[in-house]
């Protein structure tokens, strides 16, 4: 399966962005879909994850309140909605398809090309 993230920018503190990730070559209802992040000079972490069908949701506690993640399978795209952005949430934003439930990079198994998200200050 390919990847496709897209709808980073730059936002001022507070602001919203929604980025999507689309799927090609293998319908994504088959895929635990998981959003992650990676601040410059620091590792990738988890942000949050939606289960098969979209019933179970997980998210990072930096990001818990602020981040949804959804799914729509028939257009083979997962969100992320992302409002009260702060500086520290700025990072290249990835998505990822796995086939088990898991918050670690290590168990995913495809991933997308990254999305740039600035938060200004």
């Amino acid at each position: 399966v390919q990847l496709q993230a897209c709808g980073g920018g730059l936002v001022q503190t507070g602001g919203s962005l929604r980025l999507s990730c689309t799927a090609s070559g293998r319908a994504i209802s088959s895929y635990v879909m998981g959003w992650f992040r990676q601040a410059p000079g620091k590792e990738r972490e988890f942000a949050a994850a939606i289960s098969w069908g979209g019933i179970n949701t997980a998210y990072a506690d930096s990001v818990k309140g602020r981040f949804t993640i959804s799914r729509d399978n028939a257009e083979s795209t997962v969100y992320l909605q992302m409002s009260s952005l702060q500086p520290e949430d700025t990072a290249v934003y990835f998505c990822a398809a796995g086939t088990n439930w898991r918050t670690h990079p290590h168990g995913y198994d495809y991933w997308g090309q990254g999305t740039l998200v600035t938060v200004s200050s």
